[in-house]
Formats: C-alpha cells, sequence, structure tokens
C-alpha cells in the first residue's frame, strides 16, 4: 500500500495544483494509483463488460471557456462546450460499444447556473442538451435549488432520465416529490446496477431550496438506500454512488459505507486524471472500503473533461478490473450539429445585450484560487460594491458567487453576467466589528478546503493562519481608511457592503442575517454596480494587498 501524499510527491504530473486541496483519507493500492488506461489481468472469471461515462458540475458553460476561465471569444480557442462535449460522449459511447461494452453515462449534478444561457431560460436549454445526450441518471447538485422547486420541477418535467437523492426529504414539497427518487437500477453486460443519488447537505445555506425541501444525513440515506435495494432485489448488484457531495465526503463514504463499488463524484470542481495538467490525484482514485476497494471518479468542472472508466464484473458484481480515461474536451474536437443549432437557438436573444461594450480594461481578471485566497475578480467585485455605498467601511463578498474570470481588453455586458450570474442585488447593513471579524471567520473556516463561502474582501485587511482551529484563524485585521490601517473595534458599528445572498445568511453568513443592526437588501444588481465601476475609470487586476498567511 501507498498513500496518495507519498505518491503525488513523487509523481509531479498528479501534484496538486490547486491551493488547499483537502488531504486524501487513508491508503490507495498502488495498482489504482498507477493505473493505466488498459485494464489489468483479471484473476476472476469475467461475468460483464461495462463502461461509465460520467460528467459533473456544468453549470451551464454551453458556450466552452478560455484557459483562464474568461468566457469564449471567437479569435481564441475555447474548452469544453455543449455540442463538443456531445460529440465526445456519442464517441465514448461507440468506442465501448466497439470493445464489446455497453454503457451507463451518469451525470453527478450542478447543471445549472454559470452563464445567461441559464440565467435567461432557467434550466430549459439544459433539458433540451440532455434531451439529446441522453443521461441514464443525474444526481442532483445545490445549484440546481438556486431558484426555488419551480425552477427545478420545470426542468425535472422536460428531461426523460431519472433524477437522483437519496437525502432530500421531499414530502412537504408537491413540485418535486414525484419528481425526485433515490436510486435507478440499471441492466448493463449482463449485469445489474443501482445508481443511488446524494447532495451535498449544505444546500440550504449554499442555495435557496425553501423552506419545503429538507436534506438529511448523506451517509445515512446512502446506508437506507442500499439496504432497500438490496431487499427489493435479488441476485447480484453493483452499487454506483452518484454523489454531489465533494471528494473529500466521498473519501470519507467510501471508508464507512459497505457495499459500495464506485463513486461518481461531483461539487468540489476536482480532476481526477492519470498524466492531465490540472489533475489532483489518479484516476480512479481508490480508497479501502469496508468490504471491498472503492473507486472514485470525478472530472473537474464546466464540460472540459469527460471520464471514461471500464468494469470488468464477476459473477458476484464485484470488480475484477478497471481502466480509466479522462478526455479533455478540445476546441479540436467537432461540434455536434443538432446541440450546436440548439445553443444558438437558446442563444440569439442573449446576442445584442451580451455584445454591448462596458468599458476597456487593462488586463485579465482572474478567478484563480477565488475559493481559497485573496484573487483579482474578487478584489474587482469588492472595489465595486465598496464604491457603491459612500462612507461604507467595508465590502466583502463570496467567492462562490464569482463564477468566472473577466478578459482583458474590451469588456462586454456578456463577460460580466458570466461573472456574475446570480441576479444577486447589493446589500448595505450596520454590523459590530466583533460580528465582522466573525464572518471573516466563517468565510475561511473550510481552509485548506476550497469553498463558496470564502471571503473577497475591499476596505480592510488582515491575516489569515490556516493551522489554527476554524474559528481562531483571523489575525491582524483592520480597516483602511485613506490608505491608513484602522484598527477594527469588536464593539464599534460599521457600515459594511455584501450580497443579498450573504446578508440574508447565505454560505454560513448567518450573523449577516441574525446581527445586522440595520439592513438593506434591495440595492441595485451586482451587475450593474460592477459595470458602472469599469466603467467609470481605467482598471487593472491586483492582489496582494487585502489578505495574507501567517
Amino acid at each position: 500500500m501507498m498513500r496518495l501524499e507519498r505518491f503525488m510527491a513523487d509523481h509531479p504530473a498528479v501534484t496538486p495544483s490547486l491551493p488547499g486541496t483537502p488531504p486524501f483519507r487513508r491508503r490507495l493500492l498502488l495498482g489504482a494509483a498507477l493505473a493505466a488506461p488498459f485494464i489489468r489481468p483479471a484473476r476472476a472469471e469475467i461475468a460483464g463488460r461495462v463502461a461509465l461515462i460520467h460528467m459533473n458540475d456544468f453549470h451551464s458553460k454551453h458556450e466552452g471557456l478560455q484557459e483562464n476561465g474568461a468566457v469564449c471569444r471567437a479569435d481564441r480557442p475555447c474548452m469544453g462546450g455543449a455540442a463538443r462535449l456531445a460529440t465526445a460522449i456519442a464517441e465514448a459511447r461507440a468506442a465501448a460499444a466497439a470493445e464489446g461494452r455497453e454503457n451507463l453515462y451518469l451525470d453527478a449534478g450542478d447543471q445549472f447556473m454559470g452563464s445567461l444561457y441559464y440565467t435567461a431560460h432557467r434550466g430549459l436549454t439544459e433539458a433540451a442538451v440532455q434531451r439529446l445526450t441522453r443521461p441514464d441518471a443525474m444526481a442532483l447538485g445545490n445549484h440546481e435549488f438556486d431558484n426555488g422547486p419551480a425552477t427545478l420541477a420545470a426542468y425535472a418535467a422536460r428531461v426523460p432520465f431519472p433524477l437522483l437523492s437519496a437525502n432530500l426529504d421531499l414530502s412537504a414539497e408537491p413540485l418535486l416529490k414525484d419528481r425526485v427518487t433515490p436510486y435507478a437500477m440499471f441492466e448493463r453486460g449482463g449485469r445489474r446496477f443501482a445508481v443511488i443519488g446524494l447532495t451535498t447537505e449544505t444546500t440550504p445555506i449554499a442555495s435557496s431550496p425553501g423552506p419545503t425541501v429538507k436534506f438529511t444525513d448523506a451517509q445515512a440515506a446512502a446506508e437506507r438506500a442500499i439496504a432497500s435495494m438490496r431487499a427489493a432485489e435479488s441476485g447480484p448488484v453493483t452499487v454506483i454512488l452518484l454523489s454531489h457531495l465533494g471528494l473529500e465526503q466521498d473519501q470519507q463514504m467510501a471508508e464507512n459505507v459497505a457495499g459500495v463499488d464506485v463513486i461518481v463524484g461531483g461539487h468540489s470542481h476536482l480532476l481526477l486524471a492519470n498524466g492531465l495538467p490540472g489533475a489532483i490525484g489518479p484516476d480512479p482514485l481508490v480508497i479501502e472500503g469496508q468490504d471491498r476497494d472503492v473507486r472514485i471518479l470525478q472530472a473537474g468542472a464546466f464540460g472540459r473533461w469527460l471520464g471514461r472508466l471500464d468494469l470488468d464484473l464477476d459473477e458476484r458484481g464485484h470488480i475484477a478490473a478497471h481502466a480509466a480515461s479522462m478526455r479533455p474536451i478540445t476546441p479540436d474536437i467537432p461540434e455536434d450539429p443538432a446541440v450546436a443549432q440548439l445553443i444558438a437557438q437558446f442563444g440569439s436573444p442573449l446576442a445584442e445585450l451580451r455584445a454591448r461594450p462596458v468599458a476597456q480594461v487593462g488586463g485579465p481578471f482572474s478567478d484563480a484560487a477565488c475559493r481559497v485566497g485573496e484573487c483579482a475578480i474578487g478584489n474587482l467585485v469588492a472595489d465595486a460594491l465598496l464604491a457603491a455605498v459612500p462612507g461604507a467601511d467595508a465590502a466583502i463578498t463570496n467567492a462562490g458567487g464569482l463564477r468566472a474570470a473577466l478578459p482583458g481588453g474590451v469588456v462586454r455586458w456578456g463577460d460580466v453576467l458570466t461573472v456574475l450570474p446570480f441576479g444577486n442585488t447589493l446589500a448595505i447593513m450596520t454590523l459590530r466589528g466583533g460580528e465582522l471579524l466573525a464572518a471573516l471567520e466563517n468565510g475561511v473556516s473550510a481552509l485548506p478546503a476550497s469553498a463558496g463561502r470564502y471571503p473577497q474582501v475591499a476596505g480592510i485587511r488582515f491575516a489569515i493562519d490556516a493551522a489554527a482551529p476554524p474559528g481562531q484563524r483571523i489575525r491582524d485585521a483592520v480597516l483602511v481608511k485613506g490608505g491608513r490601517e484602522v484598527p477594527l473595534e469588536p464593539d464599534r458599528a460599521y457600515r459594511v457592503v455584501t450580497n443579498n445572498f450573504m446578508r440574508t445568511g447565505g454560505d454560513g453568513y448567518t450573523m449577516f442575517r441574525d446581527r445586522a443592526l440595520e439592513a438593506y437588501d434591495t440595492g441595485p444588481a451586482l451587475e450593474e454596480v460592477v459595470a458602472e465601476w469599469l466603467s467609470a475609470a481605467p482598471r487593472a487586476p491586483h492582489i496582494g494587498d487585502r489578505q495574507r498567511r501567517s
């Protein structure tokens, strides 16, 4: 056996490229860590051969993205995109069939939110594309709840495949209770598969599911679903968790839940791949489970990669051998004509708005590492919020609300709307210094893991001791007034600017909801605030003057 940390140190091709990546748990099988894209020799008689095709966290990126995360431009190569991804899916299915393998195509959730296609069409673009690409099942992600049960129900009515989540209680939500199921059964290659969906338990603080949707403990729900399936099914079944929990929790599931063979994961936007830039671990990641080895998959985010895991199964439904491959969705992949035409139709009403110039900027505002540290696009948005409220002391916005980078040169409305697609509004509150400090502590509490709650700020500087316990990590927090540093006084009241999602308790900022002395949540839309800031004077990206690690 070998620990992943040692393996990655000895093999730079899979050394983590994302700051704050959580440490992997327990042990890996050496054979899995060194997995090449070939099936290893089986030790048992093979009773079934199947290919799992998988993706996660598409986030409405139908047109794809540049390498730096900015929206696509006609003169620059673009990664991903719904039409190229559709071609890759069709080719993966055809390749598997040519090798004598049937396939299961699984989506680990978060199709919604992240571009104008969602902002304008509220899931209808995603449903139309999926009717052509034909997933077999999809787990519900947290962003499927961003606009409440009605939006999700309208989407669910338009897709012909099961939506899965075993840890949802929808008994009080009539729009959804008959549209979501804990698991689905499939037969492929003469073998039976149970696919069990799981949704992150933090959805109520990261999204807007409303009061009628309840989220229960994911591990307990998985165990119940497996027990229920075993009671209902006779004969061998291979169990797949289709998980929108994040990689760290997927590893905990692999260690603690008996009877699981594969976890197809999402939510943490991490790439498990062999030898690809940006990969943080091998594909698959193999964890020693309660009664068998568990293979964990995750294909990054935004449709930039498509995963495939080939399985050879024995008579018991256990995995006798596997081979994994991860395909980057590169500009040279031809677009599927039918999907390209569909995207053009949904995009037509957006063209005039997106093309309108906003400003000329000095360089690209990167969104790299916004969920673990200070970033250029975070500073820009925080600066715009602070400038919009004369006399305000500080601004704070969440990294999860920043969905793309901003390109250099001419910035258009489409660029701004892609960065800020949620339709949030500027919010103002009066807050004691102690509560502002508590908000910063909440923002950095997930470190070293990346998190949408991570704070991007203006008007304030602080140091972070990430090794300290959560709640005790902020050091030397000061306000910045006219270039001078002013101590942050715990009992003094300050004027703080944020967005309405955070002000009402989103991303764990409950102190904004419960402890604000006064609040106003219905200011102008964030995209309008940022566009006005950009157009008022020349802007250039900058980082390094607000946060530091102690």
